[in-house]
């Protein structure tokens, strides 16, 4: 009697669409965007890297410690070793045109970077990275000077980040 009149079919047939839709989505996975996923948040943790000769490359390596280990420091024991070169160079300066004295610019801060495997010394990864920070110079020359070490440490804390993602696609693929 429930199949026989024309709603008993409609009944049916959105019960079976929706047991579909079920058993279709049952094998999605979500999983958020930036997330370190399987077994590459260990491999991140396990990076070491090379010593900082400069300011800048000092931050760059701080943010890199920070982001690789989830801010648990650097590892006790690593398997990985990242090599990396940082320069700073100030490009693009304008000048006012009645003093001739510098106003605004942007610094670039570039990266050269080498992972590798610490056993085998296969390389895993190698690029380069580079960013731009704008920066205004007050007349004031303290205040130029912080204004330089703000624009460096911006470029630095990103720079990081690109690197970070860089680190993560190649230990993901192994």
């Amino acid at each position: 009697m429930l199949l026989s009149d024309g709603t008993g079919r409609f009944r049916l047939a959105k019960l079976a669409g929706g047991l579909a839709l079920l058993a279709l989505v049952a094998g999605c996975q979500v999983r958020p965007l930036y997330s370190t996923g399987g077994d590459t948040g260990g491999k991140l943790a396990s990076v070491s890297i090379s010593e900082a000769d400069d300011r800048v490359e000092q931050q760059v390596r701080n943010s890199l410690i920070f982001l690789l280990a989830g801010g648990a420091g650097e590892p006790q024991t690593a398997a990985y070793h990242l090599d990396l070169n940082v320069t700073v160079r100030n490009v693009g300066v304008l000048l006012d045109i009645k003093t001739d004295v510098p106003r605004a610019g942007r610094l670039v801060v570039t990266a050269d970077y080498n992972l590798a495997k610490i056993d085998t010394g296969e390389t895993m990864a190698s690029g380069r990275r580079s960013t731009v920070a704008s920066v205004d110079f007050p007349v004031q020359e303290f205040a130029k000077l912080r204004a330089v070490r703000d624009a460096e440490n911006r470029a630095a804390r990103e720079l990081a980040e690109l690197i970070r993602a860089d680190v993560a696609a190649a230990l993901a693929r192994r």
